[in-house]
């Protein structure tokens, strides 16, 4: 892992590094985590997609396509949120990074402004533009956010790498 790697031998980083960080929710020792993240992570893209093109060709079907697409950003991104929780409360190697509490709050903002979203269509579909659009821009961005953090804990921490002893 590149925590210790490069940089003076530090006590507190060889502490937190020492503490495992293997997956407590998994399937066959992969972290359900990590599978699920990509379904609200696209939809929330493709919700900012769909708003979009309504805005371009004032075609209804990008109205109903958003409407569904955010529903099931919000209900993927509850999913997720649940197994993830999970894994920070469960897991104390995970639970003592600061990376991973910076990506937990990234998620549940997220996963809030996603369900603002959905509501809001539910409420009226007129509200796509400019109100919709604004909170896809913003799910987009908690998006960014979020998975920037996840990665680092994945690249720069190892939470969730499956490492055999042939490497």
């Amino acid at each position: 892992m590149s925590e210790t790697s490069g940089r003076a031998h530090n006590p507190v980083i060889e502490e937190i590094a020492s503490e495992p960080v293997a997956s407590a929710v998994a399937v066959a020792g992969h972290p359900l985590h990590a599978m699920s993240v990509h379904f609200p992570i696209a939809l929330v893209i493709a919700t900012l997609g769909c708003d979009l093109f309504y805005w371009w060709t004032a075609d209804p079907f990008w109205v109903r396509a958003g409407l569904w697409s955010s529903g099931f950003a919000f209900a993927a991104g509850i999913a997720a949120g649940l197994v993830g929780t999970a894994e920070l409360l469960l897991v104390p190697g995970i639970r003592i990074r600061v990376a991973s509490w910076t990506h937990a709050i990234a998620a549940m903002m997220l996963i809030a402004v996603a369900g603002m979203n959905w509501g809001l269509r539910l409420a009226d579909e007129t509200a796509v533009l400019p109100h919709g659009l604004m909170l896809s821009v913003l799910a987009s961005v908690f998006t960014g956010l979020a998975g920037w953090h996840g990665g680092k804990l994945v690249f720069d921490h190892g939470i969730g790498l499956i490492v055999s002893e042939k490497d």
